[in-house]
Order: C-alpha cells, then sequence, then structure tokens
C-alpha cells in the first residue's frame, strides 16, 4: 500500500491520465444502447401474437426480447461468431485474419467483427467503416461485455438486427417471413434468418434467391459437420423452400391494438384475450355482416367479459368493412342512443327499493306526459300486464309509467352509480325517454354494468351472503392487471341480490321479441338473461346477454348514425349474441339468495301481496324490500244474487240469499283493453235496477288523448271525416252524455262512442253520466 501511495506521487500525470481513461472507459457506453422506436405489440392470454401496429418511422421493429430460440441462437453463433463465449467481445484471430486479406485486395473483404461488435455498430448508425471506426468498436465492445451478459448480448443483436426491406428484429423477421412465432421455426427457416442480417441490402426472401439458398444450406452444412443436427435432419432442411414475399402481420384484434395504442404505444402487451375464442367471434361478426350489408347495414361491434376476473376475452370494435364505412372506428367506446337496453336496471331499481314486485300488474294503456306520447313498438296495449313481462316483452309504455310513478331523479340516480360515463346530463334533460333511449351509452360501460350485477350475485352466494365495495369497476384487456374488489361487507353496493336476481329471472323468460314478427326460437339449452334495444329511428341496435359466467355485449348500426329499415334490436343484434354464446361453455343458472328474499303468498293475477280478497294465490320468494308494498288493490268483496248474475244488497235481497264474492277489477280504461287480450277476463256484474244505495263508478278517456293535436283527412268525397270520440265506464250499461265546448252532441249506451266533426281550434269534450259523474277533456283539431 505504501509503495502504491509512493508511486502515486512520483506520477500524479500518468495515474491521473490513466484515472480518466478508465472513467472516460466506464461512461463510454450509453445505458440504453438502442432508442429507435418500436411497434406496438399486442398478444393472447397464452402470449400468441393477434395484432401488431408499425413503429413510427415505418419499421417492423418489435420491442426488445430478452427471449432468443435455442435453434437460431445456435445458427447464428455458427454463422457469426463460433468463438462468442470465448472471446472478451473482440476475436484478434478473426480481425488479424480480416485485416492482412483486406491489405491484400486493396479493399474492405471481410470483417472481423463479432456479434457484440455488430451489437455496437448496429446502435451507432450511420458510422462509416473506417479502422478508426472499427477501433471505437472493440473498445465499446470490450465495454458491453463486462456490462451484460452474453445472453443479453445475444438479445440486443437479435431484437435489432436487419433483415431485409423494413423489418429489423428476429420476431418481426420470424412473422413477416414465415407468419409464425420463432420458437416455432424449423432448423432451415432458423438458418435462413441467421445468414439474413449478414447482407440484408442484397439478400431478402423473393430476390437473389439462389444466394440466399447457397447461404443457408452452407450454415446448414456445417450445423451437420458440428454435429449439431443429424443427416436426416439436414436432408430435411435443405429440402425446405425459401419465403417469397413477406407476410402480412396478424390483425386479430385491430381495434383493441388502437385502444392499447392509446397508453402503451411501442410496447409488447400482453392482453387478456382469448385468441381462440377472439378469430371465432370474428369469424361470427363476418357472417353476419355479409348478410346485413345488403341492407346496407355496415357495423358491428362485440364485447365479452369473464364476469369472475372482469378480464375482456373478446373484442371486436367494427366489422371487416371498409374505410367508406368507418372499418377503423372503434366503435365498443363510442356513444349510441340506448334504446330499451336500459330498461332492465329501471326494473332493479324499483325491486330494490321495494316499489314494486316482480309480477305485479302495471298499466299500459294509451299515455300522455304533457306532449311526451309513449308508444310500444306493435302500437297495441294489453291494458295491464305484470312488470316483469312488460320487461321481458320490452313494453314501452308501461315503463314510462313505472318510472314516472318511481321518480325521473330517484332512476337517474341509480344510473349515475353505474358510472355511465356518456350520461353527462341532469336528469330533467332525458326526461321520462331516460328508459326508452333518450339518453346514450356506449358498450363497454352497459358490458361493464351487466357483470358488476352478476358478479354481485356469484359473490353474495360464494360468501356468507355478503357483497363486495368494488362491484362496480372497470373491466381490464390488459393480463398484468389484477382487477381489486374491494373489502367485504354486509351492505350492498348498489343493487341487493335478490333484485339483481328476480331481474334477471324476469331476463330469462324472454321469448319473444319486441313484435310479433320474425322471431326465431333462438337455443334455450342455455339459460342466459338477455335483453334487446333498438333506438328511435331504427339507427343502433342492441342486445346485450348474461350468465354466470360471461357477459356478451352486441350493437349493430351505421357508425354514421343513418338509420335502416329492419334495424331492429332482436332481428339483427340478438342473433349475433346468441351465435357467440354459442362459442361459450355452458353455466350454470345463478343461486337463489335467499338470505335477501322471504316467501309470501302472493295473489296469482295482480302480483301483489295477496289481500284476504285473494282467493287465488301462490307462495312466492320475493325481495325483503318488497314487504313493504302494498296488498292487491285489484280484489274487492262484493255481494251478489245465488245466480251469481246481479249485484245486490240488503235493500233488495234477503241476507240468506246473498253471495259474497272476491271479484278481479281493473280501472275502466285498463280494463277496455286488458278484455281484448283476456277473453276469460268478467266485468263487475250490474246492479239489480230494484237495489238503492250509492254506487261507485268511473269513467277514463280512450280517445282523444289529452291535449292531442288531431288531423282529421278528408275522404274521395272532399268531406272531413269524423272524430270518434271513446270513453271506458265502469259500469257501460249507465247512458252517458257528450258535450263539445258545452254544446250537447249526443248520448249513448253500451258502447261509448260518438262520432263528432268539430272545427278547426281547441275544443273540450264533457261527459256526464246518468249519476251525475263527470270527466273532461281537451283537444286541438289541426290542420
Amino acid at each position: 500500500m505504501i509503495r502504491l501511495k509512493n508511486y502515486i506521487k512520483r506520477h500524479k500525470i500518468k495515474v491521473a491520465i490513466i484515472a480518466i481513461l478508465f472513467v472516460v472507459y466506464l461512461l463510454c457506453l450509453p445505458k440504453q444502447l438502442f432508442k429507435d422506436p418500436t411497434s406496438t405489440v399486442i398478444t393472447s392470454s397464452n402470449r400468441e401474437l393477434i395484432g401488431a401496429k408499425i413503429a413510427k418511422d415505418g419499421q417492423w421493429r418489435f420491442p426488445h426480447n430478452d427471449s432468443i430460440p435455442e435453434k437460431f441462437k445456435t445458427c447464428i453463433i455458427q454463422f457469426e461468431d463460433e468463438y462468442f463465449y470465448k472471446h472478451p467481445g473482440f476475436n484478434p484471430i478473426s480481425i488479424f485474419k480480416a485485416l492482412r486479406e483486406n491489405l491484400k485486395s486493396g479493399g474492405v473483404k471481410r470483417g472481423g467483427s463479432t456479434l457484440t461488435q455488430q451489437v455496437i455498430r448496429l446502435s451507432r448508425k450511420g458510422q462509416r467503416r473506417t479502422y478508426f471506426e472499427k477501433l471505437k468498436e472493440i473498445i465499446l465492445a470490450t465495454r458491453l461485455e463486462l456490462r451484460d451478459s452474453k445472453h443479453e448480448i445475444l438479445a440486443y443483436y437479435s431484437s435489432n438486427a436487419p433483415f431485409g426491406g423494413n423489418v429489423v428484429g428476429l420476431d418481426a423477421a420470424s412473422w413477416r417471413y414465415f407468419n409464425r412465432h420463432a420458437n416455432e421455426l424449423s432448423w432451415a427457416e432458423s438458418a435462413t434468418l441467421a445468414v439474413l442480417p449478414n447482407a440484408p441490402s442484397l439478400i431478402y426472401p423473393g430476390k437473389n434467391q439462389k444466394r440466399l439458398l447457397n447461404k443457408r444450406n452452407r450454415l446448414l452444412q456445417k450445423l451437420l459437420e458440428n454435429t449439431i443436427i443429424d443427416s436426416l435432419t439436414y436432408k430435411l432442411s435443405i429440402a425446405e423452400s425459401l419465403p417469397q414475399k413477406p407476410y402480412p402481420l396478424p390483425q386479430i384484434a385491430p381495434h383493441l391494438l388502437q385502444k392499447v395504442t392509446q397508453t402503451h404505444v411501442g410496447k409488447r402487451v400482453e392482453t387478456t384475450i382469448n385468441k381462440n375464442l377472439q378469430e371465432r367471434v370474428n369469424h361470427v361478426v363476418k357472417t353476419h355482416y355479409n348478410q346485413l350489408s345488403q341492407n346496407e347495414i355496415y357495423n358491428t361491434a362485440v364485447l365479452v367479459l369473464d364476469v369472475k376476473t372482469r378480464q375482456v376475452i373478446a373484442y371486436v370494435g367494427n366489422t371487416p368493412t371498409d374505410k367508406a364505412h368507418q372499418k377503423d372506428v372503434d366503435i365498443i367506446d363510442k356513444p349510441r342512443s340506448t334504446g330499451s337496453i336500459l330498461k332492465p336496471f329501471l326494473y332493479a331499481s324499483m325491486l330494490d327499493s321495494g316499489d314494486l314486485l316482480p309480477n305485479t300488474l302495471v298499466a299500459d294503456v294509451p299515455t300522455q306526459f304533457g306532449s311526451y306520447n309513449p308508444e310500444n313498438y306493435d302500437n297495441t296495449y294489453d291494458g295491464a300486464v305484470p312488470a316483469s313481462r312488460a320487461l321481458s316483452r320490452s313494453l314501452n309504455v308501461p315503463v314510462v309509467r313505472m318510472l314516472q310513478e318511481f321518480g325521473l331523479d330517484r332512476f337517474y340516480h341509480y344510473l349515475k352509480q353505474l358510472k355511465l360515463k356518456d350520461l353527462k346530463y341532469n336528469a330533467n334533460h332525458y326526461g321520462l325517454s331516460l328508459a326508452l333511449g333518450g339518453a346514450e351509452s356506449n358498450l363497454w360501460d352497459l358490458c361493464k354494468s351487466y357483470a358488476a350485477l352478476s358478479s354481485t350475485l356469484n359473490h353474495f352466494s360464494e360468501s356468507s351472503s355478503e357483497y363486495f365495495s368494488n362491484e362496480f369497476c372497470e373491466p381490464t384487456f390488459l393480463a398484468s392487471k389484477a382487477i381489486d374488489f374491494g373489502t367485504k361487507t354486509s351492505g350492498k353496493t348498489l343493487f341487493d341480490a335478490a333484485s339483481i336476481y328476480l331481474t334477471y329471472e324476469s331476463l330469462k323468460d324472454v321469448n319473444r321479441p319486441e313484435s310479433d314478427e320474425s322471431w326465431e326460437f333462438f337455443d334455450d339449452s342455455k339459460q342466459i338473461a338477455w335483453k334487446t334495444g333498438t333506438s328511435f329511428g331504427f339507427r343502433d341496435a342492441w342486445a346485450i346477454g348474461t350468465t354466470k359466467d360471461y357477459v356478451v355485449g352486441v350493437w349493430v348500426g351505421n357508425a354514421d348514425g343513418e338509420g335502416r329499415p329492419g334495424l331492429v334490436g332482436v332481428q339483427t343484434a340478438a342473433p349475433i349474441l346468441f351465435d357467440v354464446f354459442d362459442l361459450l361453455p355452458n353455466s350454470d343458472w345463478f343461486a337463489k339468495p335467499f338470505d335477501e328474499m322471504q316467501e309470501v303468498s302472493i295473489c296469482k293475477q295482480s302480483g301483489h301481496r295477496a289481500s284476504p280478497n285473494c282467493n287465488d294465490t301462490k307462495e312466492k320468494y320475493i325481495q325483503l324490500s318488497g314487504l313493504k308494498t302494498k296488498p292487491c288493490p285489484y280484489h274487492v268483496l262484493i255481494h251478489v244474487d245465488k245466480n251469481e248474475n246481479f249485484q245486490v244488497n240488503s235493500s233488495c235481497e234477503n241476507l240468506d240469499n246473498i253471495k259474497h264474492k272476491s271479484w278481479f277489477v281493473l280501472p275502466p280504461l285498463m280494463a277496455y283493453y286488458y278484455k281484448t287480450k283476456n277473453p276469460f277476463y268478467k266485468s263487475l256484474p250490474k246492479f239489480r235496477t230494484d237495489c238503492l244505495g250509492d254506487i261507485s263508478v268511473s269513467i277514463d278517456f280512450i280517445y282523444p288523448k289529452a291535449n292531442n293535436s288531431i288531423f282529421l283527412p278528408k275522404d274521395f268525397d272532399g268531406e272531413t271525416n269524423d272524430l270518434i270520440l271513446k270513453i271506458a265506464h265502469s259500469k257501460p250499461e249507465s247512458t252517458v252524455f257528450w258535450y263539445v265546448d258545452e254544446t250537447f252532441v249526443g248520448s249513448t249506451k253500451d258502447i261509448h262512442e260518438l262520432a263528432v266533426k268539430p272545427k278547426q281550434g281547441k275544443h273540450l269534450i264533457t261527459v256526464v253520466d246518468e249519476f251525475g259523474n263527470e270527466m273532461k277533456r281537451r283537444f286541438e283539431i289541426s290542420n
């Protein structure tokens, strides 16, 4: 140590120079050798290539890969640098031989560079190949050998070597020239790629085939001589043909690639996509596109989620259409009119809040709210329909009436908690059309919401009847991202499990479309809760279904918003939905959440909790919140004579001859339409004429609707057609007197319809029955 100190004192300048040179040597090699832009590459869940986007500089250059196939590693070492694992970064013998040969020829005939030197040269683009530059390469190569392992140096080379044209790196070359992963290449294919970087500007597939073949076969001969391959392998290898032209890279999920590129440009990203399923869903979409395009319907999107992991397992953002029809637009996250697809959320909300039981009768009659006049798809009315049936048949009028009764703000609050990002305005902006397509949403958010509901049921059944705090989380298409469902809690996140289960039970019973035409009986071997939707103007067709394990969402339409006849959810989106479900494994149905339910007596006819007057009941499990719903209001106890022909009371009949009977009675307007679909509905018997006492009656208008503007067409003779006024009366045998603008225009009995010819302008109809009951309605006759 003393001697060293003395030496430093005597040779300060020399030591300083050595120290400086040593520091320079340590720092001469950049930390990041290669800074070239790389392609964005996505792989499936089992790491198979499903898509790639060319790098910004126009090169197919995949991100750096530390993994090198053994065959290629062997070939490249045998061809370029046999002493790779023995030298310190340069090979003096090779350099001497190259120098001697170059001096004799008067030009550069031989390089003598090791693979390590070639890595340095590749990283120092644009440098002239001079002896001084070669010296720099040697110095940097030794520094690289000290810093990185031999395997890492080989990885640098295989990821950045040129392979002809705009192909850089082994991974890209393997796909471009052989259409498969480098790990799957044969000895002949690996040898072909090993010799390409040696002269990429001169030798590449499709040209100079003889020179390329000779180089490859010489390498294979060397492998045989070094007993790396046997004679049979050699004979089979030299018989293999050379690639003729580059293959297009796989584009199995092009729209997902677009989405990944937004946040992971130039990266290799492992996704959650199931490649086999993705390819089969692509085929389904293409098949339906070929049919739909005949009707000028060009775009379709499909999303498939795994409920338990909340992973995206298939992602089809659009059809294989052309640029004129926006084939590159990813529709999955684009806002579109929802149609009826939000109806199940209203049904679940009303169940959850205790405002409804699954089969409670709701009114299905002509309805008007100010200027808003909802109509059913087929323009008919049932009078009264079970709420679950109104949902499964996607009836508009009952749903709007349910929304009006439930409260627009309350429903809007539920929807906001679903985190539908396209729900940007306040509740009043959407109005009562909120449940019929007045709002916009996207396939991603809708599938996410259905997956959250299904997962809520699964977790409730699998745990000790508990919920998770982060159930309504975002799905993921990144394999590296694990979904955090939060902590367990005894309180519901949004909807209780029973409300979700009962909603799904209704959706499982969907067995007819929104109209009675063009219906197909879908495969019922799979138990699926599903719903369709069609936006106003036939611009958007939806179908979303869920099982215990999967959610499938489908949107069909035109990306530019053009509507088309026949663009209806059940006719265009539902067939795709079921074709996709046919690709998925069957699932058991959801377990019934008994801890959130209670068995009660339900009136069969009304769906309400049975009142003492209900004589036809059944025991059904309902959600606990449903216990606060009112008992059946439609069954009343009446007094009839022995033959049940007339209602009587003590003023006209002996008590011994009076029978007490429960009777199912609907309000007049509901009864008017209900009778047309339910021929066994029996109206209340008339009171016998000799009976005294108060007789309650009710009247309701069938036509015109409140504040309606009516146009009366003319017939062939030029005469204006009559306006037919209609009412429903609880005692149709009563006489009703009609007035238009306080002018008497006639009376009716039994059938309460009257033809009038009012003049243009606003009018007031007044009807008065013989008991003095009165009702008024305003309307307007337009040009």
